[in-house]
């Protein structure tokens, strides 16, 4: 049995197959609580992990929402994780997705219901490995199998790092530069904007800013992207303005993002 209290909480210890090749996991009394968050699919999907050694142990949700849940989990190397699961969500979600999956060529064959949830979590994965590549501080991610995505977890020992929203940067003028910075980065070098960037999707983490939540981040060939990348930079600048952060013009960001100004 788990000795410590973050131990407690929810996870799977043992698994295996029986004779009939069904899956059987080894009950504590968390498992119950996990059983009646989590359909079946999800289970035999998390159990995929696990044996494909991604995960070795998940513990409890650092953070939940209408359309997902945050686990702690550790690696068989020891690494911090964090499991990202998509719920079975409401109509209501699956229509929200659609405007920012239509426009996407890279998921042209979108279908309602629960595979839009798998293609949900597959747009985050990808969109997770392009900002990375672009230079963009995002968690890193692992792996990602129908509505489970497995990435970095920010934060250390099981306590997520907090949000902008919570806690401002020791140095806000220098977060604000950096996360324009960010949105440049992406628009130029990752074809992507992010879409909804605001004090609630940045982490600061050792006192850098982290961004995440980037599922609904969209090409640049996206019929919405103009609209959303100047959203983004709306966002920003009405965040810090409140921390007395000395702004920059809206329209000579967007300017700059797109190649078309000098500096921020």
């Amino acid at each position: 049995m788990p000795k410590n209290k973050i131990e407690k909480k929810l996870f799977i210890r043992e698994r295996y197959y029986d004779k009939a090749q069904r899956m059987k996991i080894k009950r504590s009394e968390e498992y119950e609580v996990l059983e009646e968050v989590f359909d079946k699919p999800t289970l035999m999907t998390i159990y995929h992990l696990m044996n494909q050694k991604v995960i070795d142990k998940l513990h409890g949700a650092v953070k939940s929402g209408k359309e997902s849940k945050i686990f702690w989990a550790i690696a068989p190397s020891g690494a911090e994780l964090a499991v990202k699961i998509y719920l079975t969500v409401s109509a209501e979600f699956r229509k929200g997705m659609l405007p920012y999956l239509a426009g996407d060529p890279r998921f042209k064959r979108v279908k309602s219901g629960k595979p839009l949830i798998y293609t949900w979590a597959e747009k985050e994965f990808k969109n997770l490995k392009i900002a990375l590549k672009a230079g963009v501080r995002v968690p890193t991610p692992y792996a990602v199998r129908n509505n489970v995505l497995v990435m970095e977890f920010i934060g250390e020992k099981g306590v997520p790092s907090p949000l902008l929203k919570d806690l401002p940067p020791p140095s806000p003028q220098e977060s604000y530069l950096k996360l324009l910075e960010y949105v440049k980065l992406l628009y130029s070098k990752g074809n992507l904007v992010h879409g909804d960037l605001s004090e609630y999707n940045v982490m600061i983490h050792r006192g850098e800013p982290v961004l995440f939540d980037v599922s609904q981040a969209v090409l640049l060939s996206h019929p919405l992207a103009d609209q959303l990348l100047r959203r983004d930079i709306r966002n920003l600048n009405q965040f810090f303005r409140k921390l007395g952060v000395k702004i920059q013009d809206e329209e000579k960001i967007y300017e700059w993002v797109v190649g078309n100004g000098s500096s921020a």
